[in-house]
């Protein structure tokens, strides 16, 4: 039985042209792979050599196939060079092929967006399974971003009419009392992050006019009471912040040909202390549901700067 951590070296034919690209304006991306999987790694002469422990080699081999065959298809760019990095961080080398073919059409600059990560997929295929899913992790994990993506695509589709994005509006450790404006204005700050996303996958003026017309509204939770919520792709944003009351009354607003999903990290309530969070409540209660989907992520599905992974595990490490 072979010892993954024994030394070893593996060699791969690779074009000169493709090596260009992959390495980077100065070698920026090699730099970023030899860090980040620990290998020594040299090309010449059309062959790339990675020596090593065992298992980060096969990894660093794995990754400059993937990239390989990426770059034959396109110009690949830092996020596709930091996803496979994670992915073969993770051992999860074997899914990215899948994972760049799965594709969500959305309509803005992007055009389409794709999972970073085995749970990312997984989180996406839920949604397509479930009426209602429950997704639940730390920042940076696409929990919003993903299911605006799917309502985008949904709507996109013809198969919603409606998309509602929403978010109780949660003091945390400031008072809204003391913010300028008046209701619209005070509560902003805490729809601003759906609308960052919304912004990300259409364009502006379009989602001006599906605003007007009631298509896409973005509300804070309070606005969703005594409504039947119908044909309407909808999204709880924020959702451990909601208490036990607050959560029921919002999935009980669930209508035909609906779709709901509940996004949140229960690491970061900002309820008063003698408060459960609703997420966490709804966790409990509802996970023998086989009709809901259950989503957890963590911090190796975080896809914004690496050092957020780091921060996330500082902070799990002195728990």
């Amino acid at each position: 039985m072979s010892d993954k951590n024994s030394k070893t070296t593996k060699k791969l034919n690779v074009s000169e042209e493709a090596i260009s690209k992959i390495c980077g304006t100065q070698d920026k991306y090699l730099k970023l792979i030899k860090s980040g999987l620990n290998t020594d790694i040299s090309y010449v002469g059309g062959e790339l050599t990675v020596s090593g422990n065992q298992y980060e080699v096969f990894s660093t081999i794995e990754l400059f196939n993937y990239l390989v065959n990426l770059v034959l298809n396109r110009d690949i760019t830092a996020d596709d060079i930091h996803t496979a990095l994670r992915l073969a961080q993770n051992g999860e080398m074997s899914s990215a092929g899948d994972m760049a073919t799965e594709r969500v059409k959305v309509a803005g600059g992007m055009k389409y967006v794709s999972p970073k990560s085995r749970t990312q997929r997984a989180y996406l295929n839920a949604i397509r399974e479930h009426d209602m899913v429950f997704a639940y992790g730390p920042a940076g994990t696409g929990k919003t971003f993903l299911a605006v993506a799917m309502a985008v695509h949904y709507y996109l589709e013809k198969r919603v009419q409606r998309i509602i994005l929403t978010r109780p509006a949660v003091e945390a450790g400031e008072k809204l009392g003391f913010l300028p404006g008046d209701l619209a204005d005070k509560i902003n700050p805490y729809l601003r992050p759906l609308h960052d996303a919304l912004h990300a996958m259409l364009d502006g003026e379009l989602i001006a006019k599906l605003m007007e017309r009631g298509v896409i509204e973005v509300a804070p939770l309070a606005f969703m009471r005594g409504r039947t919520l119908s044909g309407a792709f909808v999204i709880l944003d924020e959702a451990q912040n909601t208490t036990a009351a607050q959560m029921k009354m919002f999935l009980t607003r669930l209508g035909f040909g609906s779709k709901a999903v509940i996004t949140g990290d229960t690491t970061q309530v900002d309820l008063p202390k003698d408060q459960d969070s609703g997420l966490t409540n709804a966790l409990n209660t509802l996970k023998g549901l086989s009709e809901i989907g259950f989503i957890e992520l963590s911090e190796k599905d975080v896809v914004r700067h690496p050092l957020v992974t780091k921060i996330i595990r500082a902070y799990e490490d002195i728990k």
